[in-house]
This record gives structure tokens, C-alpha cells and sequence, in this order.
């Protein structure tokens, strides 16, 4: 049998397996066209600190750091990285990822082969992408193993308002991340791409709890229902401060900040509706893009706002973050602030898109000085190439 029947082999029996024997049937497939045995499957965490098995057996593996180990390499550069296992041997970890969202690490024993091979089993890792996106529908396994701790109920909600935590196209690619990571419970971001414009949301939390994540997905669903309507991003807003303020009576408000890219041109449009900033690293240099301030969604009734707008040359970078962010400040009282923040986007500028949001909250926990922040943080990072 050819390596091209047993990736075709490998594909239809992923395609048809029950969604809790994904990787069972990824074991034998792999067995038999392959040779292969020690076949694991590892998921990021939510704090994108460790590597997490899937397996309900009483002899699973240990979760492996995210960074550094050898499935933890294959992980961070998206590429498979090799090692010897003797006898003729060697362990390949595998990206698993779909659309430059990195799921995980599929970590396979296997005899020593060609590259062609190689590139196979990475192809069969990534069709295993494609139906751990879809199985989540219909089993918690994968979400449970993705699990270093327990989530609140805050952050369950908010978890599964998120599009992915990494995208990537031919025009750009995005990475973000919240934390706490197992107990945020008001920021919050969303974007979809169409064949024509990428829409950016990045949502700054107000309280704590539940009701700062109810608050947040009444916004998110009304932005998603008004842009799904084809509305322009002003009327996006608009739409989604009439929902807020429908509910709570200007009780409770939501800071936002609301962005949309022409994929062919980089002619970007943006609403701030309130305390998210944006920076900008263009030619080495970082500034903070100074937009006009309009009213938080729901603060007020019928709140009219208008779109400013700018343009993206190929090489930006745009980090967008929240007040848990901006604002944290230091035990000696230093805020983080657009100078120590400015650092962070240097110091990182080497890294992916999808690496940034980790690396620069990792330098605020170190500036905050504690790992129990004050309030919840994101940080989301664009990286536009253009046509």
C-alpha cells in the first residue's frame, strides 16, 4: 500500500469516527500504515503554560511544559520537531492546528523514514485539527482535557464566547489571550473574516463574576448579530449599546473597541467606544494610536457613533489590550503605562502573531510582581502582511 492510500485511509477514518474515538482511530491508523506506536495527543491549556493529555487510562502520560519541551518546540514553531528513540526510531511531535488556531501536539513513535512520510503524518495531524474543532459540539472530552484547573463559571462563559485564541490567512495573521486564564470574567474578543474585510472586537469587562460575563456576551452577540445583518461597523456599535442599555438602564456599560480591515487595500475603520487602546509597531518604532474617544456601549440611549479611519501598511503589527493591562501598576505603584508597555511589543517583535499575547502578559506578571492580578487582562496582536 502507498503513503498516498494511507493518508486517504487516515482522513475517511477520521471523518467517520465517533467524536470521543478521534484519537483511537488516529492510534490505528497510524499502526497500521505506519508502524507507529506511542501515539499521544497533547492539548494547550487555557494558560497556554502546558501541554495537557487527552486520555481517560490510569497510565497517562504527564502534561509536558508548552514551552521548551520537544512537543512543546513543535508547538511554538509550528513545525515537526524530531527526536531519536532508538532502534531505529524516532518520536515526531506534530503541530495540530486548523486555520493558525494551535490546538495541540500529536507526539507519534515511529520507524525512521523519508521526509515525504513525515509530512504525511503531519497531514493526518492536521485533519485531526479539523474534526477536534468540530467534535467540541458533541463531546466535552477535548475540553476537559484541555483543563490544568477548574473554570469558574465566569470564565466557562467566557471561554466559549471566543472565536479561537490564533488565526492565520494569506493577508494577516492574529493571536490573543486572557487571563487569569481559569478565572477571567469580563474581556473578552471576537473577529470573522470574510473574502473582503477582517472585523476586530476587544471588550474591556466591568465588575467581576457572572455578571460581568453576561454583560460582555449580551454585547459580543449583539455586535455578531449586527455585523451578520451587514450592518457598517458604526451601526455595529449602535446596535449593540441599544441591547446594553435595553437590559441594564445605563447601570452598566461596556467599554469596546470595534475594527474593520479591508483585505485588499489595509484601509481599516475603527470605533473606540472606551478603554481598550491600540498600538502600533511600524518601522521598529511603537506608538499608541491616538483615536476619539465616543461613549462605552450602553451607557447611554441611542448613542450615535462614527467610524475613524486609517490605513495599514504591510509589516504592521497592532496590539490591542485592555485596562488590565494598561493600568496595572507595579508594588512600588509604577503603572505598566504606554512606556513599559512599548518594551513589551519590542522586546516581542521576533515572535508570531500568536505568540505575542503570551509573551506580553508574562511581562506584566513580572511588573505587577504577583500572579493574582486586580482585575482580568487581554491581549490581542495583528500582524498584517497585506495582498
Amino acid at each position: 500500500m502507498t503513503t498516498v492510500d494511507g493518508w486517504t485511509t487516515a482522513e475517511r477514518a477520521l471523518r467517520t469516527a465517533a467524536p470521543h474515538e478521534l484519537l483511537d482511530t488516529v492510534r490505528g491508523v497510524l499502526a497500521e500504515q505506519y508502524g507507529a506506536d506511542r501515539v499521544e495527543l497533547f492539548l494547550a491549556d487555557y494558560g497556554l503554560t502546558v501541554l495537557q493529555p487527552v486520555s481517560t487510562s490510569p497510565h497517562a502520560p504527564e502534561p509536558v511544559p508548552a514551552h521548551g519541551s520537544p512537543a512543546g518546540r513543535a508547538f511554538g514553531a509550528q513545525e515537526p520537531f524530531v527526536e531519536p528513540a532508538g532502534e531505529g526510531r524516532v518520536r515526531a511531535h506534530l503541530p495540530v492546528t486548523v486555520r493558525g488556531d494551535r490546538l495541540g501536539v500529536l507526539s507519534v513513535t515511529l520507524p525512521e523514514q523519508g521526509e515525504a512520510v513525515l509530512a504525511e503524518v503531519a497531514g493526518i495531524a492536521q485533519v485531526l485539527a479539523h474534526e477536534l474543532v468540530l467534535t467540541e459540539r458533541d463531546t466535552d472530552l477535548y475540553l476537559r482535557a484541555r483543563r490544568r484547573d477548574r473554570l469558574t463559571l465566569a470564565a466557562e462563559m467566557q471561554w466559549q464566547l471566543l472565536p479561537g485564541r490564533s488565526r492565520s490567512c494569506p493577508e494577516f495573521d492574529l493571536g490573543a489571550q486572557l487571563e487569569p486564564a481559569y478565572d477571567v470574567f469580563g474581556d473578552s474578543y471576537d473577529w470573522s473574516v470574510t473574502a473582503d474585510h477582517l472585523t476586530l472586537y476587544v471588550t474591556d469587562g466591568m465588575g467581576e463574576g457572572t455578571e460581568a460575563s453576561l454583560l460582555t456576551g449580551l454585547a459580543v452577540t449583539a455586535l455578531r448579530n449586527a455585523r451578520r445583518a451587514g450592518l457598517p461597523l458604526a451601526d455595529q456599535a449602535a446596535l449593540a449599546d441599544q441591547a446594553v442599555h435595553a437590559q441594564h438602564r445605563g447601570r452598566r456599560h461596556l467599554p469596546a473597541l470595534l475594527l474593520e480591515v479591508e483585505l485588499a487595500t489595509g484601509h481599516a475603520r475603527v470605533v473606540d467606544a472606551g478603554s481598550p487602546r491600540m498600538l502600533r509597531l511600524r518601522n521598529g518604532i511603537v506608538e499608541h494610536v491616538r483615536l476619539d474617544p465616543q461613549l462605552p456601549l450602553g451607557m447611554f440611549e441611542e448613542t450615535d457613533y462614527a467610524a475613524q479611519e486609517f490605513r495599514l501598511e504591510p509589516g504592521d503589527r497592532l496590539l490591542f489590550v485592555s485596562d488590565g493591562v494598561h493600568a496595572a501598576v507595579s508594588p512600588a505603584g509604577e503603572a505598566y503605562g504606554e512606556a513599559v508597555l512599548a518594551r513589551a511589543v519590542l522586546s516581542t517583535r521576533l515572535l508570531p502573531a500568536a505568540e505575542v499575547p503570551h509573551a506580553v502578559l508574562r511581562e506584566l506578571t513580572r511588573h505587577r510582581g504577583r500572579r493574582v492580578p486586580d482585575d482580568d487582562a487581554l491581549v490581542l496582536c495583528l500582524d498584517w502582511r497585506g495582498r
